[in-house]
Order: structure tokens, then C-alpha cells, then sequence
């Protein structure tokens, strides 16, 4: 069902009688969970708190969910979808939106990202000790070492969170490591019946508490902020030290997503609000929609809490999605949230398929059971028969009689890539090859497999499948060589991650950037094997996962170095940062390259480039954005006043003359011409950045044009002294978009830089073509 959002504006409520009587007799509707945007400052002067206000004047106490009074004002509430419709007419009521699930996107990368031990960032943030990341995720296995607070200092003074006790979680799972745990769970019970099965909570499947049963967010937690653990592997792979970028970080945990179930928006705002109110200084959310599909900002309560997140200082930092390489496919694309897509590391776990006719087949396996030892086995592709159930291996699609004693090649699509080498292993199969498609491209991810088994790429699966077809009696085996590092080119972006443009504001790059995310190894619970399947009884410290959503804490621990390093920086100063250095070369010294085509990345894929936290500790120049900039972005874009209030809490005025989406102090230009322009088209940019290095500086700039493109930039230096910190500059941007060969992507890609010698400052552009509305 479509949200609502009143058109009313606010006025004094004419009665105080409850407008809603709910009951549980409905018959001809469902009931389900809204969210409720009200507008605080109607609140009439008789009712002593706002939830004492709500549950007389719009709903009942027992039907009332959560109440938001921090980065949003309003309730949850189960409502019929006809009292929802009747409720947004509410003149108080700014917005009703339908409760919704979101999605979790599903060792060496801090030196892959240019951390070194007692130098650097890590030395001059005192490894970030004195700051606090709050992650929303499916909570925390707290035994892990990685949670350890051996020779940590006090908990910081202005915390003010809990450590909330349920099932097998006490106060004592707490620390000065662990220094908050709370489960969010009211709206994930809601919808339970509507929304089909949801796992049961009982002390084997699922904790009503923070005990994470999933892995998910012990793995994320531990990459933003976990301790040295000595000795750590994931079953003899990725062996050495496990360290997350901010080893000496405070974790706060939100538990909003529940094994098997997602995690439900209401729960999620609740969160938000939570850990704000909580005092923590950074925030981790690698959850989101999927297949690239996302909500305008203000139907969209993850936008809406990370805005009054970021609105009082904290930094949120989010996932881009896992859907790519889809054109358009990233998410979470709020300004005011750091959109963070995946790449690789120098690191690999590589696994041959030999071919009966001697061909050798490189892919990837964190298999690390018996191996198979050269002995070639019958191979078959169920595929060849037609029936698309069969060709990926679905559950009961594969006849015993057909695979019992062979390797099976397995599609890759529509069941997790585990569970088919469950299915294969239920059939009696002894091995299986996963064969990308054509979507996946050569995107490899590596998985702890239940049986001897080799992801492929798409070109080799094709390879595999060919052989098959055209022998009589195929025939194969699979070598496991372990890990290897040094891997060249790396890093490369990642096949899964979200890829742009902006399916909101084109205006804004995202991705913001990119990260580790690809074969990571972090703490994992021990409620789940590495699988993550119920049959997997194998128990493992640490854990090897791929996503965005590994991406996405590794940025978070960034964030904690330098809010500890520069305590005064904005979100939006760390943000630049981190994108005005990021690297757009990989250890090749060559441009990124991208892992679904193998040719040279843009933007759209890496955004400003790959986070590298050695130059982001003194990026010499910041582009700062004040909440102020953010609602002059939203009044051009063409949200109005009452709309932005929803996302902004507090009442709004736009400026007389509509401000302009280009002149958003972004870390990145994208210029927009409408196809039917006719003959050259220009698009002008005002940015101000501020000097955050030595006070005494001169910058020049450097351009690299887009192909075909004109820019233009005013003035050629920018002159900062003890007492000029800002200075503002103009980018003009000339195109006759009908000359530009823009391929694939819609789009010519270039870059302008600011130096001052020591200093470089690159921010990318993209010039686009859009169709007139």
C-alpha cells in the first residue's frame, strides 16, 4: 500500500475526543504497523506528554508500538489501512507510512586500507578510544575476543545508553568494550502473522535479547571496532591477526534485525532514536531495500532517522546495496548518509576445477573439509535438461539417480549459494562448481561450503557447461590451494555492489565510496555456522563474509579514527575526507578496474574512489554542510516546507527564490542536461571549502575534463591565511550532450583537483543526459 502524506497544514486541534477506536474485530482488513509523523509542536497544552497526547487523541495504548521523540517525532502503532488513510487527515499528523521489512547486505583490511601499527591515524586517534559507534544490525555474540576491554580506559562520561538484559544476555555481557546493548523487537513481532514465518524466539533459533543469532552483526561490529585477536582464521583460512579498523572504539549495539526475518522500519527508526539519545558519535547500518529500489527521503525512515542522527553531530555511514552491477542499483541515498559500495583486498582464497580434457578453471572456495585429492569424478549440469529448478539447484529439483557420486554444476541465482551445495549433498552429489551468469559477470565470492565445491566465474562457467555438452563421459576434480595475498590488481570493485547513478537526486553521486567488502574475516556467534544454514553444525570464531555490509562498518571504524583525531569535524567534514582522498588506482598503480567487466571503474561504480585513511587524517581542505545546506538541497529539489519537516523534525521555511540542487556544497559535481537540449548547454557550480591544514596556504587546481566536455573554474587560486579559512569557487560546466559518446552508463566521467603542493583534493564529475519530465 502507498504511504500517506497529509496535505493539511498544521493547525490547533479542534477536539481532544480520540479520533481512532481500535479493536481486533475488523474482519475485512488486515491489521498492520504504520509509522506516524506528528508534528510536535501542535501538542495541545492540556496533555502533560506527548505519548499521554497520542494515545488519547490518535490510537490506544496497547496498539502503540514505539515512541519517537528524538530524530523523529511520532509512533508506531498497528492500525487497519483504513484507519491509516483516516489518521493522515489528522491535521497534527505530517505523515503516515506503512511499516516495511528492510534487508541485511549480506585479518588484513585495516593495512589494505593504509592502517600500520603505532603510525599514522591508529597512533594520533589513540585507536579511537575515546569514540562511540552505535551498530544497527542482528546485535552481538559478547565473548568474542574481538570484544574484549583488557586495557581500556573509562567509558566515556557522556554516555547514557543501557545494557538491557533478555535472553542469555546479562548487564555482565557489558564492558568497557561493550559498553551498550539494546533489542528492538516490537515491530518485527507486529507483523509476524502478516508478513509469514518469522523464526521462533527460543534459545536456539533466535535470543529476545541482544545475543546475536545470526552472525550478521557480530561480524560488522567486529570490523568497525574489534580488538586484536591473535591466532584468528576462519578454519585455517585467512590465518594471522583479526583487528577491526578502530580497535579501541566503544561498541554500542542495536539489535533491529532478526534471523530469517529482516528487520522491520519501525524498529529500525527506534534505534535511530535510541542511540542518538544514547550519545553515541558514530552509526553502522549495513541494512537496506533491495534490488536498487528505494523510497523518496521522506518515506524513508532509515533517511529519516540518519538526518536527525547527522543533524546533531553524528556520523551514519550505510550500505550501497548488493544488487549491483545493475545500472542504478545502489541505496540508501540520503546526502546526509555515506553510501558505501565494495571492493576487493589483496587477498584470496583460490580453488582450480580440472577438466577431463586437462583444462584448468581458476575460481575461489573456503572449503575446509577432506579434500578431493586429484580423483576425477563424473560431472553433470542439470541444466541441460531444461527445467530451470534443476539448473540452480534448487531444494528437491536434483534426481538422486542423476547426481548421486558427481560433481554437479549448479547456476548461481535464486537460493544462497550454500544451500545449493546442501541440496547437491542431500542428492548424493560429492561435489559442486557454482557458475556465475551473466548478471554476476566474473564476480567471485568465497563460501565455507559444506561439501568440495568452487565458485566460477561466468566465462568459465560457461567453459565447464561446454565441456559437458560436447563429451560423452565429463569428468573433474576440484584443488583447494588456501589463502593467498598479494594479489594484483586489487582493489577492484566489487561484482554485488550498488551501483549508480541516484535514483532519487542525480544531483548526488552514489556511491559515496568504496571499501573493503569483499572475503572479510571478523568475529562470528556461535549460534550459527559459517554457513548460516540450520544444518551447519561447525562452530567458528571468526567468520569469511562478502557484501556492502562489510563495506559499509569499515568506513564506520574510519569515521571513529578521525571524529577522535579531529573531535570537531562535522559529519559531512569527515565525509569529504574521505572522499577527496580516496585512491582511484589500484596496487598496480593503474585505474580501478571493475569485477563484473574487467574494464576501467567510474563513479557510478566507486564513487569518489576507495577509502584510504592515511591521507584522510589531513586531506588539507573540507567541504562542509551545515543542516541549514541540507534544506536548502530539499526546497530544490521541489520538497516543500511540510515535507521537509518531516524529515527535519522542526518547521521549515524555503527561500523565496528556489535554491539550486548544483550549488549543494557536495564532495563531488554532477551536471544534468535534458536530452532535448539543442546545441551546447552549460550548468554552473558554487562550492566552498574550508582549510583544515596549514593555515598559511595556496591552492591551484587541476582539471580533468570529461570527453567533450568544457569546465571552466573561477577563480585560479584559492589563498587561505590565520584568518580567511574559507574561500568559495565556481565550476562551469559546458556540453552539447547530443556530441558526447557517453556509453553504457549514460554519462563522461572526469575530475577536478585542488593542491597546494603537499595536499591533493580531488572531487569527481559527472556530466549526464536525463529526459525532460
Amino acid at each position: 500500500m502507498a504511504p500517506f502524506l497529509s496535505s493539511s497544514l498544521p493547525l490547533l486541534l479542534l477536539s481532544f475526543l480520540p479520533l481512532l477506536s481500535l479493536s481486533f474485530s475488523t474482519v475485512d482488513q488486515p491489521y498492520k504497523t504504520y509509522i506516524i509523523r506528528i508534528d510536535s509542536q501542535s501538542k495541545p497544552s492540556i496533555f502533560p506528554t506527548h505519548y499521554n497526547w497520542y494515545t488519547t487523541e490518535f490510537t490506544s495504548t496497547p496498539q502503540i508500538l514505539h515512541t519517537y521523540d528524538t530524530v523523529f517525532h511520532g509512533f508506531s502503532a498497528i492500525l487497519t489501512p483504513d484507519r491509516a488513510a483516516t489518521l493522515s487527515q489528522h491535521p497534527s499528523v505530517l505523515a503516515v507510512i506503512e511499516d516495511q521489512r528492510k534487508q541485511l547486505h549480506t585479518t588484513r583490511s585495516p593495512q589494505f586500507l593504509g592502517l600500520r601499527n603505532q603510525r599514522g591515524l591508529w597512533s594520533d586517534s589513540n585507536y579511537g578510544s575515546d569514540v562511540i559507534i552505535g551498530v544497527l544490525d542482528t546485535g552481538i555474540w559478547p565473548e568474542r575476543r574481538s570484544f574484549s576491554d583488557v586495557n581500556l580506559g573509562p567509558v566515556p562520561g557522556r554516555w547514557k545508553g543501557i545494557c538491557e538484559v533478555g535472553e542469555r544476555f546479562t548487564a555482565r555481557n557489558c564492558n568497557k568494550k561493550l559498553i551498550g546493548a539494546r533489542f528492538f523487537i516490537k515491530g518485527h513481532e507486529a507483523v509476524g502473522g502478516a508478513m509469514g514465518p518469522i523464526s521462533p524466539i527460543n534459545d536456539t533459533l533466535e535470543f529476545k535479547s541482544p545475543r546475536d543469532a545470526d552472525g550478521h552483526g557480530t561480524h560488522t561490529a567486529s570490523t568497525a571496532a574489534g580488538r586484536h585477536a591473535f591466532r584468528a582464521s576462519m578454519e585455517g583460512f585467512a590465518a594471522g591477526i583479526a583487528k577491526g579498523v578502530a580497535p579501541k572504539a566503544r561498541l554500542a549495539v542495536y539489535k533491529v534485525c532478526w534471523k530469517n526475518a529482516g528487520c522491520f522500519d519501525s524498529d529500525i527508526l527506534a534505534a535511530f532514536d535510541a542511540a542518538v539519545k544514547d550519545g553515541v558519535d558514530v552509526i553502522s547500518i549495513s541494512i537496506g531495500g533491495g534490488n536498487g529500489i528505494s523510497a523518496p527521503y521522506y518515506l524513508d525512515p532509515i533517511a529519516i532517522g540518519a538526518y536527525g542522527a547527522a543533524s546533531r553531530g553524528v556520523f551514519v555511514s550505510s550500505s550501497a546495496g548488493n544488487d549491483g552491477p545493475n545500472f542504478m542499483s545502489v541505496t540508501n541515498l540520503a546526502p546526509w548518509i555515506v553510501t558505501v559500495g565494495a571492493g576487493t583486498i589483496d587477498r584470496s582464497f583460490p580453488a582450480v576445477v580440472v577438466l577431463g580434457n586437462g583444462k584448468k578453471l581458476s575460481g575461489v572456495s573456503l572449503y575446509a573439509g577432506l579434500p578431493l585429492s586429484g580423483k576425477m569424478y563424473p560431472l553433470v549440469y542439470p541444466g541441460k535438461s531444461g527445467v530451470l529448478a534443476a539448473s540452480l539447484c534448487m531444494e528437491n529439483s536434483l534426481d538422486p539417480k542423476m547426481v548421486r557420486g558427481k560433481i554437479v554444476v549448479c547456476d548461481r541465482g535464486s537460493s544462497p549459494r550454500v544451500a545449493k551445495g546442501l541440496v547437491v549433498k542431500k542428492a548424493g552429489g560429492v561435489g559442486m562448481i557454482l557458475a556465475n551468469g551473466v548478471s554476476n559477470g566474473e564476480g567471485l565470492v568465497g563460501d565455507a561450503h559444506l561439501i568440495p565445491a568452487c565458485a566460477l566465474g561466468s566465462d568459465e562457467g560457461d567453459a565447464v557447461k561446454a565441456y559437458v555438452s560436447s563429451t560423452s563421459n565429463p569428468v573433474a576434480t576440484i584443488a583447494f590451494k588456501g589463502t593467498v595475498i598479494g594479489i594484483k590488481p586489487a582493489p577492484v570493485v566489487a561484482s554485488f555492489s550498488g551501483r549508480g547513478p541516484n535514483g532519487i537526486s542525480p544531483e548526488i553521486l552514489k556511491p559515496d565510496l568504496i571499501a573493503p567488502g569483499v572475503n572479510i574475516l571478523a568475529a562470528w556467534t556461535d549460534a550459527a555456522g559459517p554457513t548460516g544454514l540450520e544444518s551447519d553444525p561447525r562452530k567458528t570464531e571468526f567468520n569469511i563474509l562478502s557484501g556492502t555490509s562489510m563495506a559499509c562498518p569499515h568506513v564506520s571504524g574510519a569515521a571513529a579514527l578521525l571524529k577522535s583525531a579531529h573531535p570537531h569535524w562535522s559529519p559531512a567534514a569527515i565525509r569529504s575526507a574521505m572522499m577527496t582522498t580516496a585512491n582511484t588506482f589500484n596496487n598496480l598503480n593503474q585505474p580501478m578496474t571493475d569485477e563484473a567487466t574487467g574494464k576501467v571503474s567510474s563513479p557510478y561504480d566507486l564513487g569518489a574512489g576507495h577509502l584510504n585513511l592515511d591521507r584522510a587524517m589531513d586531506p588539507g581542505l573540507v567541504y562542509d554542510i551545515t543542516n541549514n545546506d541540507y534544506v536548502n538541497f530539499l526546497c530544490g529539489i521541489g520538497y516543500g516546507p511540510r515535507v521537509i519537516q518531516v524529515i527535519t523534525r522542526s518547521p521549515v521555511r524555503c527561500p523565496v527564490k528556489k535554491p539550486l540542487p548544483e550549488n549543494f556544497n557536495y564532495p563531488s559535481l554532477a551536471a544534468l542536461f535534458s536530452s532535448s537540449a539543442k546545441g551546447a548547454s552549460s550548468k554552473t557550480f558554487i562550492r566552498t571549502v574550508t582549510n583544515v591544514g596549514q593555515p598559511n596556504a595556496v591552492y591551484r587546481f587541476t582539471i580533468q575534463a570529461p570527453k567533450g566536455v568544457t569546465v571552466i573554474v573561477k577563480p585560479r587560486k584559492l589563498v587561505f591565511t590565520e584568518a580567511v579559512k574559507k574561500r568559495s569557487f565556481i565550476v562551469t560546466i559546458t556540453a552539447n550532450t547530443r556530441n558526447l559518446i557517453m556509453g553504457d552508463s549514460g554519462a563522461v566521467f572526469g575530475s577536478i583537483s585542488w593542491s597546494d603542493g603537499k595536499h591533493v583534493v580531488r572531487s569527481p564529475i559527472v556530466v549526464a543526459q536525463i529526459d525532460p519530465l
